[in-house]
């Protein structure tokens, strides 16, 4: 007999809707990085995406009844969230104030700092790279924010952003062209300058 293998979201779902309220644990183990992961570049600050995303994991539970079975769960969270960021930020506009995290294109840029091979210059450019490219997402319209954040860092696929967006996949499509449009003409210093290295 083959031992059973883990089980999967939409089933842990299943067992939240019966009561079984240790499946949200299971979920929560499962998806807290690419959750938090996903905030952190919408929102480009850590403690507000470790906010969002366990207000995130409260509304899953709150709304377990909702979660058709045939739909998938990922979708599902990455809509939740993304409405959470959207309403945050605009609660942010209203309420500007300066950040107190420590967050910073250091970060992003961690990895490569552990490795053997990579030079100090090296780091450099890539702690500099990192917070260009951080800079572009955020300058980026709201509508193309999402689309380009779920389909190039959690690989979503566009049928799932329309899902998580509400709109159609030729739309998703749309925004992707759009948002990559803008992000090349915004970084257009960086590509140049790493051209002639």
């Amino acid at each position: 007999m083959t031992p059973a293998g883990p089980e999967t979201d939409e089933e842990l779902m299943v067992r939240l809707r019966t009561g079984q309220d240790s499946a949200l644990n299971s979920l929560m183990e499962r998806w807290e990085v690419p959750l938090r992961r996903f905030l952190f570049r919408y929102l480009q600050s850590d403690a507000q995406a470790l906010d969002i995303a366990q207000e995130v994991f409260v509304k899953i539970y709150q709304n377990r009844d909702r979660f058709s079975p045939g739909r998938r769960f990922s979708t599902w969270m990455f809509a939740i969230a993304t409405n959470l960021a959207r309403n945050h930020l605009r609660w942010r506009k209203r309420h500007p104030s300066e950040s107190l995290d420590g967050s910073s294109a250091v970060d992003l840029a961690k990895e490569d700092s552990l490795r053997d091979d990579v030079t100090p210059a090296d780091r450099l450019g890539s702690v500099e790279r990192a917070g260009a490219v951080r800079e572009a997402i955020s300058l980026l319209p709201e509508e193309l924010k999402a689309p380009l954040l779920l389909f190039e860092y959690e690989d979503l696929q566009q049928a799932e952003i329309a899902q998580v967006l509400g709109c159609s996949a030729k739309a998703v499509e749309s925004r992707l062209y759009r948002a990559r449009g803008l992000l090349r003409r915004t970084l257009e210093r960086f590509l140049t300058e790493s051209s002639r290295v």
